[in-house]
């Protein structure tokens, strides 16, 4: 029986043993204590800003403080041991918090992999190679939480940059914010916010990452070139057309409406201006040097009751015989082949690939350039279980998360609507809106959808205006894909030459062709509206 009791008394202690050695991460640092010492600023000449061991607002919690606008920043941390990311789950976690906001800076890690012989941490800077980059970044179009991978190409020995395609936002407060990436042993990647899950890629597909890491099987050609006599047009000038007798090509887009008659109450002789009756001359004035003083003009008042003033003229309306240059209706093209592709051929640099070729792990850097200060990091992990790093979101992020959620909230009831802040509902209409800008087809537009949403947020109180302008814009584009430039013609089937293989379809979206066209077709659609004939004022 007490043989028993021992093994049992074993058994539980080996399973707590267990138990706290899977619940140690890789790496951990707390910024608890000083930095200095530990952590090596770069020497280099670009990196003036200064960093500081200082507290997160409204905590008693240190952090690793940007402290400086508009400067480079470079600091690094080497570890004890390399970190192999071919082995299981590796789980990679940060946070960090944008006391001021960020409107253009980076806030992301570096893990750089070894480095060459002879290298020195005080040397750290943007050319230092690292095999992962995650975390926040913003400035303009860009506004994304960045995932990049640099990759060898086992065929070319060359490194590439494999960035995560259609990353999440970074969210739009000052609050603190834990980032979190997990690479799995069956090459899924996810990325966290605050624990939630808002992008799951794999690492082999090619639709997941730009470019992808396995290279296309095929290439085009480039050897390859077009025959002289092949013809790309799908629709010719029907050559057998002849111009309509009764057609005038000089007949005016617009006339005057010989119907219109002066509204009763004109005043012809009234002026729409005149010297405003209370201004005076400067006693500064020097005839001399300034020229002639005149009294500026104002409204007269006398038009302000009356249809108008000032000599009446017809005004003008669209012409009903205006049919404008005569052009030839088009006609199928006998002789189309086909928009031309060179032929493929295989991709010298092509190779197959189970798992990605990970670089380990040697060090972490922080190497930004940011317009803001007050970027705090904090609380970076390296693991090899994801809930080790739930269990530090929850010990050391969550509850100053909550403590700052409530503040804003009673800061912004506080203040009420007018205030300037971004309401709860208002952050998450913003949010889906950034996601829209996102979308591949937007690609063209996603500058000026970006600026109109940033407008809304630092200014919450238009956020209807905002919402409707955005709704405007997608509106218009929709139109424009559906129903912009020239009538879409039906395309024969095209006769493409033989290949090696399947040719890569063309990608048209995005081509400015369609945008100019429908720009052109708006134009004439304006002019050709009847207008009213232009006062002085407005000219």
């Amino acid at each position: 029986m007490d043989r028993m009791k021992c093994i049992l008394v074993c058994l539980v202690a080996c399973f707590f043993t267990l138990q706290l050695c899977v619940a140690d991460p890789i790496f951990y640092e707390s910024f608890d204590e000083s930095f200095e010492r530990r952590w090596i600023v770069s020497e280099k000449d670009d990196y003036e800003g200064v960093w500081k061991h200082a507290k997160s607002e409204g905590h008693d919690d240190y952090g690793l403080l940007v402290s400086e606008k508009a400067k480079k920043y470079a600091i690094v941390k080497e570890l004890d041991e390399a970190v192999s990311l071919k082995d299981g789950t590796i789980v990679l976690q940060f946070e960090t918090r944008l006391q001021n906001g960020l409107e253009c800076g980076g806030a992301y890690l570096k893990y750089l992999r070894p480095q060459a012989a002879g290298w020195i941490a005080k040397e750290f800077n943007n050319d230092s190679p690292y095999s992962i980059m995650f975390g926040p970044d913003k400035c303009g179009s860009t506004n994304k939480v960045h995932f990049i991978l640099k990759h060898k190409n086992p065929k070319t020995g060359e490194y590439v940059e494999h960035h995560l395609k259609f990353p999440p936002s970074v969210p739009a407060d000052k609050l603190s914010h834990v980032y979190t990436a997990i690479i799995k042993p069956d090459n899924d990647l996810a990325i966290l916010i605050d624990g939630e899950e808002k992008k799951t890629a794999n690492f082999l597909k090619g639709d997941d990452f730009e470019p992808p890491l396995i290279p296309a099987k095929t290439i085009p050609d480039p050897d390859d070139k077009k025959p002289e006599d092949w013809d790309e047009r799908a629709k010719i000038p029907d050559p057998a057309a002849v111009k309509p007798d009764d057609w005038d090509e000089d007949a005016p887009m617009e006339i005057e409406d010989e119907e219109a008659e002066k509204p009763e109450g004109w005043l012809d002789d009234e002026p729409e201006e005149i010297d405003d009756p209370e201004a005076s001359k400067p006693e500064d004035w020097d005839d001399e040097e300034d020229g002639e003083w005149e009294a500026p003009k104002t409204d007269n008042p006398k038009c302000a009751d009356a249809p108008g003033c000032g000599e009446w003229k017809k005004p003008m309306k669209s012409n009903p015989a205006y049919k404008g240059k005569w052009h030839a209706p088009l006609i199928e093209n006998p002789n189309y082949k086909g928009i031309w592709k060179p032929q493929e051929i295989p991709n010298p640099d092509y190779f197959e690939l189970e798992k990605p070729d990970f670089e380990p792990v040697a060090a972490i850097g922080i190497e930004i350039w940011t317009m803001q200060d007050g970027i705090l990091f904090d609380n970076i992990l390296i693991a090899t279980d994801e809930k080790v790093a739930e269990e530090y979101r929850q010990k050391t992020w969550k509850p100053k998360f909550d403590v700052e959620k409530e503040k804003q909230k009673a800061e912004e009831a506080a203040a009420g609507d007018s205030d300037g802040n971004l309401s709860e509902f208002q952050k998450k209409i913003f949010e889906v809106l950034y996601k829209f800008a996102n979308l591949p087809f937007l690609a063209n537009y996603k500058l000026k959808i970006y600026d109109i949403i940033e407008k809304g947020e630092k200014q919450p109180n238009i956020t209807i205006g905002i919402l409707v302008s955005v709704a405007l814009v997608m509106l218009t584009i929709f139109y424009r894909i559906l129903f912009g430039g020239k009538k879409a013609v039906a395309k024969a089937t095209p006769e493409v030459r033989p290949a090696a293989g399947a040719a890569k379809p063309v990608n048209n979206e995005g081509s400015s062709s369609g945008e100019n066209e429908g720009d052109k077709e708006n134009e004439s659609e304006d002019a050709a509206a009847p207008r009213r004939r232009a006062t002085r004022r407005e000219n």
